[in-house]
């Protein structure tokens, strides 16, 4: 059975989850998949308005449906509004999900980018791109972590994290297509091997 929660929201509470998306919005070095570990502890810890499994189907869902990744923001607006009372609310999540977290960092994005191609000969723009690859890197790792510990994983399963190390040094290493790692983890998945 589905497990889901039965919310009050007033209006205080969704410009709360608004403003936070518009924060996190700008915050997503790398994509909206790098927020996920302060989407978790602002939505599943902090306010109660997703349950773990409902946060985790909804990055899930989204990661195995055509299309952009950030639909898992959408899929989250939704199941706090369902969770807030129906469809109607569904629709208002989604609507302040998106507009929350593409908005800003679309217009920021731009910006930045012709300001960016203006002075690309600057030493600090330079330093600035390449200061960045570690920030990514380590919003990857602590998306990677949030995700496995709500899935019931963490460090002492040994075997996960040592096919993601695997996995991180074939991408890193390799000229091999993504495709071929991530059908060869849904076949390990499939049989329960991890």
């Amino acid at each position: 059975m589905k497990e889901t929660l039965s919310l009050t929201l007033g209006i205080a509470d969704w410009i709360q989850f608004f403003l936070h998306y518009v924060s996190l919005s700008l915050l997503q070095i790398g994509g909206a998949i790098a927020t996920i570990p302060d989407m978790h502890r602002f939505l599943v810890d902090q306010n109660l308005w997703l349950t773990d499994a409902q946060f985790n189907a909804s990055v899930a869902i989204a990661q195995a449906a055509p299309g952009p990744n950030v639909l898992f923001i959408a899929l989250m607006g939704w199941n706090v509004g369902m969770n807030a009372g129906g469809v109607l609310l569904g629709l208002l999540g989604i609507v302040l999900a998106m507009t929350g977290m593409l908005i800003p960092s679309s217009v920021l994005t731009y910006n930045a980018t012709q300001w960016g191609h203006r002075n690309s000969n600057l030493r600090s723009v330079r330093a600035f791109k390449q200061g960045l690859a570690p920030i990514v890197v380590a919003l990857l790792i602590a998306t990677g972590w949030i995700l496995a510990s709500a899935s019931g994983k963490s460090l002492d399963h040994w075997p996960l994290w040592l096919l993601a190390g695997v996995t991180t040094v074939i991408c890193w290493q390799t000229r091999l297509h993504i495709l071929w790692l991530l059908g060869a983890g849904a076949l390990i998945g499939w049989f329960g091997w991890i």
